[in-house]
């Protein structure tokens, strides 16, 4: 099939993109802007265009796919509607996409790229992950020889529960994406009750609170209780955390905090229906983690500078956690902590989350919110995190190995020494590395 994708430069639809070429179809998309994933399409033979048009449509088209943030009204839609084309909402495409799969399929507010990556390096099959691997240095792994999918699945918009799963995994069910759910925590529990119970194998975090209502049959992981003797370490500089999980001896995965034990342990539990336990410890050292999760990317004698996704007050203080722990480890005495607020309404609805999590911070850096399409609302962070060592600054410039914080275009302060750590879904990630 000839398959044109709207928003292709996003992660998820961008995974999209890349499995179906990988599948043999005829692939093309377009972005409002060039950026390193589009530029990955680009490497892979596929037809980016920048920005959004009618003729972007190839002749012979077969169906055309958008990503959540496309709206009716974008001239490729209209254009593609017009010639009779088919047109799929990401979400709806997947029911097509993952229809004959075996599809293990990892959900939750926080965790699940980390977690359906460890799979991905423990388990063989194709992969598509709203993150890129660093074991295989994509967000898409495609293995022709077996119908096994390893999907991180979206509760987001609902689209987790078009994934087809034959395994659920469930990290976490904390309400988050409300404004899909109408706010209405009934009908978000709802669906991830749902989400479970389609599958026939499910592997779940006991301990969090709604999931530990369920009352179907399903594979239990009660952290607090399964999973001991946790011990931080670096390996040729690099953070691994060593755990013993339930009577299944040690194991040891990249990364720190009791969260990757946790990660880690739900993926040993699926791939442990099919594998053996002493393949899945000598697999699980192939993770390496992914991109902008504690994210090093710059390792000097006096700096380190880390890029991490986390955009929600739960990730932001486990991320704190395992920073305080890899400071020690290093011998830093100081963390720099760099937000960059993600959407009004997330950080509105989480406020008071968001000025308890950066709590060990010794300078806390605010960048303007990064709005995702919503309209600006006033927020007081000045008044609310007044007392951390706070700095309001309108962008950051990479200076070689150091960090400019800048305000009306002047430079603020320079940041030479310490643990940096950038927080944020947005456009961050460019400006800790100097990139567009």
């Amino acid at each position: 099939m000839k398959i044109h994708f709207i928003g292709i430069g996003g992660i998820g639809i961008s995974g999209l993109a890349k499995y179906t070429r990988f599948s043999g179809h005829e692939v093309s998309g377009s972005d409002m802007k060039a950026t390193h994933i589009t530029q990955r399409l680009i490497d892979r033979g596929i037809k980016v265009f920048i920005g959004h048009d009618a003729s972007n449509i190839p002749e012979g088209c077969d169906l055309v796919i958008h990503s959540a943030i496309i709206r009716d009204t974008n001239v490729e839609v209209i254009e593609a509607k017009a010639r009779g084309i088919e047109v799929l909402h990401r979400r709806d495409a997947l029911l097509r996409i993952l229809k004959e799969k075996k599809v293990y399929a990892v959900c939750g507010a926080h965790g699940k790229s980390t977690t359906t990556a460890i799979l991905a390096s423990i388990m063989s099959g194709s992969a598509i992950i709203g993150a890129e691997s660093k074991d295989f240095g994509s967000n898409v792994r495609y293995d022709g020889s077996t119908d096994v999918m390893l999907f991180e699945a979206d509760e987001s918009d609902g689209s987790f529960l078009n994934s087809n799963p034959y395994c659920s995994i469930v990290t976490n069910a904390e309400p988050e994406h409300m404004e899909y759910y109408h706010y209405n925590i009934d009908e978000f529990h709802n669906a991830y009750r749902r989400f479970v119970e389609m599958a026939p194998v499910r592997v779940i975090n006991a301990e969090d609170p709604f999931m530990a209502t369920l009352e179907c049959d399903a594979i239990r992981l009660y952290p607090s209780k399964d999973i001991s003797n946790i011990t931080y370490i670096l390996i040729d500089d690099e953070p691994y955390t060593r755990f013993t999980l339930k009577n299944m001896g040690e194991f040891e995965v990249w990364g720190f905090g009791e969260h990757i034990a946790m990660d880690a342990s739900l993926a040993i539990l699926a791939a442990a229906q099919t594998m053996s336990v002493a393949s899945i410890r000598a697999n699980l050292l192939h993770f390496k983690g992914i991109k902008k999760r504690f994210d090093v990317i710059f390792k000097g004698s006096d700096r380190v500078i880390i890029d991490d996704y986390a955009h929600h007050p739960t990730e932001i203080k486990a991320t704190m956690e395992s920073l305080t722990t890899y400071a020690k480890l290093k011998g830093f005495e100081r963390i720099v902590a760099i937000w960059q607020p993600h959407k009004y309404s997330r950080t509105i609805d989480n406020l008071d989350a968001f000025v308890e999590c950066f709590e060990g911070v010794d300078e806390l850096i605010i960048l303007p919110v990064w709005a995702a399409s919503e309209e600006p609302r006033e927020i007081d962070f000045e008044g609310r995190f007044g007392h951390y060592n706070l700095t309001m600054c309108d962008k950051l410039h990479r200076a070689g190995d150091t960090i400019e914080t800048l305000k009306n275009e002047n430079v603020l302060k320079t940041y030479d020494r310490d643990l940096i750590v950038g927080f944020g879904a947005g456009d961050l990630t460019y400006q800790l590395r100097g990139t567009k």
